[in-house]
């Protein structure tokens, strides 16, 4: 009774002394296994199903719900073969698909995820959850059209889905013939949707002077972009100011998270765990900022901001774009990015401006030298960005680049290139763009840091994309050595690369449109030949640059913190 009311505290009580008493049975232990994954013990749910699998091999819950547990404990292989296992003792289930298929995509296997996805949907085309998983499936195999229109098939089965029509927002900034007022439009529709947190009165003490507990709330304090760029300012933060909390939401806690970690009070890790739970840790460690990193990206908690969890909540780093939600009270940018009067109206938070590049770069100490390019011939172009975000319009201007210099070749990497289902349907738009395939390397991942940073020993000059401009691509490609070319826009997205280029003093590497575009891609490549770019002095124009001053940066953020929470504290005085 206890289980079915949802009192799983209680249930995992009683169903754990049941099971002591009869430990071969395999209902006990099921159901032991359904309370401890509910409350977040993930290790002791394994232990249990794995214990009702024992007594019963035939179970096909059993095993589905093992693979999830497995999965969150970040053991994939298992995972999978857990997932396998249920749709083989009951193929028609839909959950058991569904679940092999999330377990598929978080292991890099794009092409076979959205397969196990779209039998999920086939059989019960009512489930909102199967066509979802289909939609996040599509949206790794870089088909975004297709991607933007499942996540809106999820929203017409289930209008409440908040975390298709968050995934569905990050789809839509990839798109080329969006405006970006349609954009907003589409955000402010989110935030109405998770509806206005109540107004909370906080427990926080309103003194502008005292030392700040600000927490961060993000599924990437492991290796990935976002921490390459939070590390630097944690690292430099003035303590004596701040009390740090991380909270990490990803079932891999790797070295960076570790050194992460150092940085901290407070570390926890939400994986697995409901929104009612995560909530509930965070009130409780009543921070005084929240930071979000994570914006419209997987795995976020922007349901949880709409309830507001803090005094002052802050978006930055993750996403390119507003929030839609009320209660995100600021957004940390740059006046390149976001001009000022230009990008404020498109926004739900207001936006501050904290340093001349909103970014503070750190790159891996398992850096190669920077290289020399391709060779004396032929010139090789690169991109290493999500495929993602290469629209039909960026394939053509890079066939215009192509064209400009005879014999050029294109290297693109990126996770997935390496699964044939993603690799066909890229040749194919590859030729729809009139590039000849047997001209293009299409590189997946690469294991270590060092080894994807080498690829670019063998590129000439890396290509920017648009309207989606990358940002640790470009840094790794800059530090590398090696010029990007970028293509200048009406959104914050799309000016990420001028941001940077000014950043390390090469703004004559901005395009204002896709003719100057290839005209300047063209042009560096034969300086690069010429030996009139050399990588050396590239890297050395990255250290030299605000991206690389990360005291200098940190001390921005900080004093940008420390202004947010005195307008808090204001507030609270003239409403007292």
């Amino acid at each position: 009774m206890a289980l079915k009311q949802e009192r799983f505290a209680e249930a995992a009580a009683f169903l754990a002394d049941a099971h002591k008493i009869t430990p071969s049975h395999s209902g006990c232990s099921l159901r032991l296994g359904f309370a401890l994954v509910r409350l977040g013990r993930h290790a002791e749910a394994e232990v249990a199903l794995r214990a009702a699998l024992k007594a019963s091999p035939r179970d096909a819950e059993a095993w589905d719900t093992l693979g999830f547990v497995l999965r969150v404990r970040g053991n994939l292989r298992e995972s999978i073969a857990a997932h396998r296992k249920a749709v083989e003792l009951q193929p028609q289930r839909s959950l058991s698909w569904h679940n092999l298929g999330n377990a598929l995509q978080f292991a890099g296997k794009p092409g076979e995820a959205l397969a196990a996805q779209e039998r999920a949907a086939a059989c019960d085309p009512t489930s909102a959850s199967a066509h979802h998983g289909r939609a996040m499936a599509l949206q790794s195999c870089h088909r975004i059209p297709e991607a933007v229109k499942a996540y809106g098939e999820v929203l017409r089965i289930a209008p409440g889905h908040h975390a298709s029509r968050s995934l569905r927002l990050m789809a839509l900034n990839y798109l080329d013939d969006i405006g970006r007022g349609e954009l907003f439009a589409e955000h402010a529709a989110f935030g109405a949707a998770v509806g206005a947190g109540r107004p909370r009165s906080f427990p926080n003490s309103a003194d502008p002077a005292r030392r700040l507990r600000v927490a961060f709330l993000s599924p990437d304090l492991r290796t990935h972009s976002v921490a390459y760029f939070l590390e630097p300012l944690l690292t430099h933060l003035e303590r004596s100011r701040f009390e740090v909390y991380l909270y990490h939401d990803h079932f891999v806690e790797d070295a960076v998270s570790e050194r992460l970690r150092q940085r901290t009070e407070s570390w926890r890790n939400f994986v697995g765990l409901d929104d009612a739970m995560v909530e509930a840790f965070i009130r409780a460690d009543q921070p005084d900022i929240l930071v979000d990193l994570a914006g419209h990206t997987g795995m976020n908690r922007l349901s949880l901001f709409a309830r507001r969890l803090a005094p002052v909540q802050i978006g930055y780093l993750g996403y390119p774009n507003t929030s839609g939600i009320d209660s995100m009270d600021y957004r940390f940018v740059d006046s390149i990015t976001d001009p000022v009067g230009d990008s404020d109206p498109l926004h739900t938070e207001h936006l501050v401006r904290f340093a001349d590049t909103a970014w503070s770069y750190s790159p891996s100490p398992e850096s190669p030298a920077p290289g020399k390019g391709s060779g004396e011939d032929p010139v090789t172009f690169g991109s290493f960005n999500n495929f993602a975000k290469v629209t039909d319009k960026t394939l053509f201007a890079w066939s215009k680049v192509l064209d400009s210099i005879h014999g050029s070749r294109l290297r693109i990497k990126n996770t997935g290139l390496d699964d044939p289902t993603v690799t066909l349907q890229i040749r194919e738009r590859l030729m729809r763009a009139n590039i000849d395939p047997s001209k293009v390397d299409l590189l997946g991942r690469t294991e270590d840091i060092g080894g994807h940073l080498a690829q670019y020993h063998g590129v000439d000059v890396a290509l920017d994309t648009f309207p989606y401009n990358g940002t640790t691509t470009t840094c790794e490609a800059l530090w590398m050595g090696v010029p990007v070319v970028t293509l200048s826009g009406d959104r914050h997205a799309s000016r990420v690369g001028a941001s940077l280029m000014t950043a390390v003093g090469h703004p004559e590497w901005i395009a204002r449109s896709w003719d100057d575009y290839a005209a300047i891609a063209s042009s560096v490549a034969k300086e690069r030949k010429e030996g009139r770019a050399g990588g050396a002095l590239l890297r050395e124009d990255m250290r030299q640059s605000a991206l690389m001053d990360h005291p200098s940066q940190a001390d921005k953020f900080a004093h940008a913190l420390i202004t947010c929470w005195g307008n808090w504290c204001q507030r609270v005085a003239i409403a007292a």
